[in-house]
């Protein structure tokens, strides 16, 4: 393993038509593979939605909902612990300026909080997050 693989978490990309209970079949496929959900955002495009989730068992969720119909894909994001307070989120990018974000979702973890997000170049991204003394979460946080 490299020394920044650890870092790669692996997010479920979920592709399906905009329409009523999507969510509902998603959760459902999860729920009967006892998958649990570590947290998840949805998007939008032109009549389609893309339901991005982080779960504690990726390759089996993978497997189930393919196997349901589903378009599913891996993408590869990080996890940056920042501090849960007002200005968090601003001083955390402060400490990112050079990283290109293609987009992102955070939660609270009391004490502190999580941004997960998609970069540009994910080693470039690693490294840099890294030597600017941020805190990534390893991706056995996520299983």
């Amino acid at each position: 393993m490299s020394d920044t693989s650890r870092y790669r978490i692996k997010q479920l990309s979920i592709f399906s038509e905009n329409r009523p209970n999507r969510l509902g079949a998603v959760a459902k496929v999860l729920k009967e593979g006892s998958i649990n959900i570590l947290g998840f955002s949805i998007a939008e495009g032109a009549g389609y939605g893309v339901i991005r989730v982080l779960v504690d068992r990726p390759d089996l969720a993978k497997d189930l909902l393919t196997e349901a119909g589903f378009v599913v894909k891996f993408t590869e994001v990080l996890a940056i612990r920042m501090e849960d307070r007002p200005g968090g989120l601003y001083d955390l990018t402060e400490r990112m300026k050079d990283i290109n974000i293609e987009y992102g979702y955070g939660y609270r973890n009391p004490p502190y909080a999580v941004l997960i997000v998609r970069v540009e170049d994910i080693e470039k991204g690693i490294r840099s997050l890294l030597a600017g003394g941020l805190d990534l979460l390893d991706n056995v946080n996520f299983h």
